[in-house]
């Protein structure tokens, strides 16, 4: 009976673009652990999506008896990484990067285990990289390296050929400061794979290089592919931006919208990238999906697989309730913050405080401008059509008072399956 390999899993999964030596694959299977690592660039004090496919790569391998390294770019972020980017970076402070740093930190805990015999370890290359003198590195480290070779990778080249961007001399020398990370995790911590996204390859390589110059040792390098929709299009991107770990900066309901939201084409290749889901039953959500698609099975595992990861189970809880919420579902127990967000493109009225107990409900939506008339929100009223807060209205004296509101300042209304409109009290 065949072993199902690590690189088996994770040709299967979609995850494997380009690696360097073909013995790889029986490598990681006869020498563990394996020490390996993988960079983050601190370009901002949260991941976002794009980041998840090289996270759960490290995850991968530590699940199978290897030992990742999760580095922060605290020095490298200093300069930024030009790969395949079409002007340069603005540049950041100390002080940004170092906060930055902090909040790319506490992400990555939540998916890598710190602890047993293979845990985990956190660096930060600014450690190293701030502490280096200059005229060490260029001794060292610079003389590796010919300007030749560096003009000639591809993320380079199109920089170069840009005239009205270009280059500048900062940026051209990142590759040679993401080598020396490698160097450096290699003679300190053993590590001899580098893993990361498919416009990593040059900067992967030139680390090999350096490596084998320096002190002979093989090292390894292994790229993901570019995440993409079927359409083509850039995944992780929506209308507002970027989808972002941190919950501050993507709500997990939004979060969750983003996942179930994803086209019947994409839904089966993100079930590999990222979940843990075995094969068989992501094979099985795919046969689902494809007999009863309307059903959309596959996007509604994909979103509660995704949001429990990052987010936690209670998080997940609240955004499936706000979901249902959209649906004639129950809506209490959705906080203020949750139902402006479910419901900010609704229509919605402002109402003074002052009215309550001074009149019928009728007569305060009619006054708000919710109705043209009393008629037309009493026929509503007749035919079972006008819902408030979820539950339906049933006489046309109904009341209005502060027991009418969800929260403090907000009410629901529904007219119809799915006609919602937001009522303020200010």
């Amino acid at each position: 009976m065949s072993t199902v390999t690590l690189f088996d899993t994770l040709t299967w999964r979609g995850f494997v673009n380009q690696y360097t030596d073909p013995a790889l694959p029986e490598l990681l299977e006869r020498e563990k652990p394996f020490t390996l690592y993988c960079g983050f660039d601190p370009t901002a004090d949260s991941l976002h999506i794009g980041s998840l496919l090289p996270i759960l790569g490290l995850a991968h391998f530590q699940r199978a008896g290897h030992r990742p390294i999760a580095l922060v770019g605290g020095g490298t972020g200093l300069i930024g990484d030009p790969s395949f980017k079409a002007q340069e970076r603005a540049m950041l402070s100390r002080e940004q990067v170092e906060h930055n740093a902090q909040g790319i930190r506490r992400q990555l805990e939540r998916f890598l285990d710190f602890e047993g015999s293979r845990a985990a370890m956190l660096l930060n290359n600014a450690d190293w990289l701030c502490a280096l003198p200059l005229i060490d590195f260029l001794r060292d480290v610079g003389k590796c390296f010919t300007v030749n070779v560096m003009l000639s990778r591809e993320s380079v080249r199109q920089r170069i050929e840009d005239r009205e961007h270009g280059m500048s001399f900062t940026e051209f020398s990142y590759s040679l400061l993401q080598a020396y990370d490698f160097y450096y995790l290699n003679e300190h911590y053993g590590c001899r794979l580098q893993i990361g996204g498919s416009d990593q390859w040059g900067n992967i390589v030139s680390g090999i290089d350096l490596i084998r110059r320096k002190n002979g040792t093989e090292t390894y390098g292994l790229t993901f592919p570019l995440v993409t929709k079927a359409d083509g299009s850039k995944f992780g991107k929506t209308e507002s931006g970027n989808v972002w770990l941190d919950p501050a900066k993507t709500s997990p309901y939004r979060f969750f919208q983003f996942w179930i939201n994803q086209a019947d084409a994409d839904v089966g290749r993100y079930l590999r990238y990222f979940t843990f889901l075995e094969r068989e039953e992501i094979e099985a959500l795919e046969q689902a999906h494809a007999e009863a698609p309307h059903l959309r099975q596959a996007q509604k595992k994909l979103a509660e697989e995704v949001t429990r990861m990052v987010h936690g189970n209670d998080a997940l809880d609240r955004a499936l309730k706000a979901t249902a919420a959209l649906f004639g579902g129950d809506l209490r127990g959705l906080d203020e913050a949750t139902l402006l967000e479910v419901f900010e493109e609704a229509p919605s009225s402002t109402i003074p405080r002052h009215r309550f107990g001074s009149g019928s409900l009728l007569d305060v939506l009619t006054d708000a401008g919710v109705f043209a008339s009393k008629g037309e929100a009493r026929r509503l009223i007749r035919n079972g059509g006008l819902y408030l807060n979820g539950v339906r209205i049933e006489r046309e004296d109904a009341p209005w008072t502060s027991e009418c509101l969800l929260t403090p300042s907000l009410a629901v209304l529904r007219t119809g399956k799915k006609n919602y409109h937001l009522l303020r009290v200010i």
